[in-house]
């Protein structure tokens, strides 16, 4: 699933580079360009990258109200 649409990054995208050392938000805009254009990505990228981190549970994207928008659960594994 698309979380940057601006940068086409992904979910594998953002678990990469935790694999490869990214720790912050900071990290992942540096290597992948997340938020650097419209900002939409932010919520959505700092939740699967704190699941990246953790490792024990998936995201899951549920669609919220308004084009565009998703939030993500954590759902125990």
């Amino acid at each position: 699933m698309y979380v940057c649409v601006c940068r086409a990054v992904t979910e594998k995208d953002i678990e990469s580079a935790v694999a490869g050392g990214a720790r912050r938000l900071r990290d992942l805009r540096l290597e992948l360009g997340v938020t650097e254009e419209c900002g939409r990505c932010a919520k959505c990228a700092r939740q699967c990258l704190a699941a990246a981190l953790d490792g024990n549970s998936q995201p899951v994207l549920r669609p919220r109200p308004g084009p565009g928008h998703f939030s993500l659960i954590q759902e125990a594994a």
